[in-house]
């Protein structure tokens, strides 16, 4: 498994982004590469036809100062696409009041193949309206990546 966090202070993401971590227990088997600080991770299939790996990130966000309140949301993204049904969804009461969101997915890699995923700030509106913040803040986030073991 392997383990990264985002810096321990508050970090501005531009929606559309993804969010930058930091390695605390980086992948050492080439499964996972990531380096240090940016956002984006490369999945590699190795072994079987399908390599399978478990994505999970927790983290706290909120709307700046001078948003709009509104939903705001973050998602895991594979190969610039939103993951279908990787969506967290945070309305909070008010700007600069965080909330918790958790959002996992499950990633397919075919063999010899390799796969980029992040987590990113994408649009928390459903209904059509506008987004309430080009940017969000994050903190304390942290992200798990497993490959299943057949």
């Amino acid at each position: 498994m392997a383990d990264y966090l985002t810096r321990d202070t508050v970090e501005s993401v531009a929606l559309n982004t993804a969010i930058p971590f930091l390695d605390l227990n980086p992948c050492t088997t080439g499964n996972v590469i990531h380096q240090n600080g940016s956002g984006i991770f490369i999945l590699r299939g190795k072994g079987e036809c399908v390599s399978t790996y478990d994505v999970e990130f927790t983290g706290n966000i909120s709307i700046p100062t001078g948003g709009t309140v509104g939903p705001i949301a973050t998602a895991i993204v594979i190969a610039g696409e939103t993951q279908q049904g990787s969506r967290s969804i945070l309305t909070p009461a008010a700007v600069d009041e965080y909330g918790n969101v958790t959002t996992r997915a499950a990633i397919d890699v075919p063999r010899c193949c390799c796969i980029t995923a992040s987590v990113e700030y994408v649009s928390g509106v459903t209904d059509g309206t506008t987004i309430p913040t080009p940017s969000i803040n994050v903190i304390d986030g942290s992200l798990s990546i497993k490959k299943r073991t057949v």
